[in-house]
């Protein structure tokens, strides 16, 4: 099983360099990295795991300039986003940020795509709650235009695009219906989240992986359904806090892949915490 890792990187923590070369020689597999662009003051929004909302969330670093940093300085080391705000970018600006990276990493990078929770922070960026999924459907088919091989035009409820030369392409070939860079959706387990990972994914991106023995089962289904190959099909548990029969149950249930979630501290902590995770290499 590859061992990933993931972490709130803010101004007061650890450095994306200096935590990348850090996993590259510990052999752990992954970098993914969270993106907030600013939280308002005046938020009602609940935090979803209850409470107060962690400072950090406010201090995250923009994830494509910090995966940037960590490409330059690792050569095995996958890079990725858990996940990125596709609602809230432009996406033909992202289409070209999420081809550069995968373009001068070596096809080392995944996208994970999210549909976010704070509602003040993606109003700020425009974005009508309500139609954010479908907005974000449309902003990724959108992208995939742009990367195909040939100059592919997209006209779509939200955006369009021209048929463009747009390079680099990412690394990764199309495979069925995706074109792009290793895709990972992420969110609550439901038909709607499933139905868009048969779409246009390579797989779910679950925090946690609660209830896996239940819903990778009915996302087997659908997949199957939308005429996917089901041994394609990738589930990767995110930010989990592991022991070995977590870790067992993953690989149980076929899974080849799990993130591990870093605390949001300076280098001394996060170099203890990767040196007690190392024993699950």
């Amino acid at each position: 099983m590859r061992i990933a890792t993931t972490i709130f990187l803010t101004d007061q923590t650890i450095t994306p360099v200096a935590l990348a070369r850090e996993l590259e020689q510990r052999g752990f597999a992954g970098l993914y990295l969270p993106e907030h662009t600013h939280i308002p003051v005046s938020r009602e929004t609940p935090y979803p795991a209850g409470g107060e909302l962690p400072p950090e969330y406010g201090r995250t670093l923009d994830p494509f300039v910090a995966l940037g940093q960590a490409a330059a300085v690792t050569e095995r080391l996958a890079l990725g986003t858990g996940i990125t705000l596709v609602a809230q970018h432009d996406p033909i600006d992202l289409a070209k940020q999420i081809a550069t990276l995968d373009h001068l990493s070596g096809g080392r990078f995944t996208l994970g795509v999210g549909f976010g929770w704070n509602v003040e922070e993606a109003a700020d960026h425009g974005v009508v709650w309500s139609k954010r999924r479908a907005l974000g459907r449309d902003r990724m088919a959108l992208m995939r235009a742009l990367w195909s091989e040939e100059p592919t035009a997209y006209e779509g409820e939200f955006g369009s695009v021209r048929a463009s030369f747009a390079y680099p392409k990412p690394v990764q070939k199309p495979r069925g219906p995706v074109t792009g860079p290793r895709t990972l959706i992420g969110g609550a387990a439901g038909p709607k989240l499933f139905a868009q990972i048969a779409e246009y994914a390579d797989g779910w991106l679950p925090i946690g992986g609660r209830g896996l023995s239940e819903s990778v089962p009915e996302l087997r289904r659908v997949w199957e359904a939308a005429g996917r190959d089901p041994q394609h099909l990738q589930v990767v548990p995110y930010a989990v806090l592991p022991n070995p029969g977590k870790l067992a149950y993953y690989a149980d249930l076929g899974i080849e892949e799990v993130v591990l979630q870093l605390p949001p501290e300076p280098a001394p902590e996060v170099l203890r915490v990767l040196d007690a995770y190392a024993a699950h290499l």
